[in-house]
């Protein structure tokens, strides 16, 4: 299956590609099409999904795949949460968002430090589909207090996933993207394409 992947984001196109590469999908990236990235306007991270991929749908003509994704962290009431991406005020600042977080965790002790990553995949076979296939994926784990590791992006260096002691950003690509919260939302989705009533 040709599908559109609804992103600019290149550390996202990495891992899509990567997470995709041996399930019959061709991705074609949203920018080679000559589609620009939607605003996003949703109140959640499925709405905005959904936004990102009927844009993509409808600009390319081809099925699309979206996601929307973000870091809640528990103390902060869920933040930076859909707002992640552009935490510090500039949209894919990595740098600023994490050291806002880090500000904004300052002092908190480890107990208190508890989040998750959540991933939601929307898959439209066209532009129009009335139901998209939709799946989530979550990966908790806590706020480090200072960043770790240099693979990944984002948040990675500052994440430590539960039962890991290694952070986001320090674990092999292959493993992180077959534990975190974009691998499992997409093992998700897998499965619902390979039921008989997808």
């Amino acid at each position: 299956m040709k599908l559109v992947l609804a992103s600019g984001n290149p550390g996202k196109l990495k891992e899509f590609g990567a997470l995709l590469a041996d399930g019959g999908f061709e991705v074609v990236p949203q920018a080679s099409l000559g589609v620009d990235d939607v605003e996003e306007t949703g109140l959640s991270f499925i709405e905005n999904a959904l936004l990102k991929a009927r844009h993509a749908a409808r600009a390319s003509g081809l099925p699309a795949l979206a996601d929307d994704s973000g870091l809640c962290v528990e103390h902060l009431d869920g933040a930076p949460g859909l707002y992640s991406a552009r935490y510090a005020g500039t949209h894919g600042d990595n740098a600023a968002n994490n050291t806002r977080l880090l500000r904004e965790l300052d002092g908190v002790p480890d107990e208190r430090r508890g989040a998750f990553f959540i991933c939601v995949l929307v898959l439209l076979r066209h532009a129009e589909d009335p139901a998209p296939l939709i799946a989530e994926g979550r990966w908790h784990g806590r706020v480090l207090h200072a960043p770790r590791g240099t693979q990944g992006f984002g948040y990675d260096p500052l994440f430590l996933p539960d039962g890991e002691t290694a952070s986001a950003a320090e674990l092999p690509a292959g493993l992180k993207n077959r534990i975190s919260h974009r691998g499992r939302a997409l093992a998700g989705l897998r499965q619902r394409l390979a039921s008989p009533h997808a």
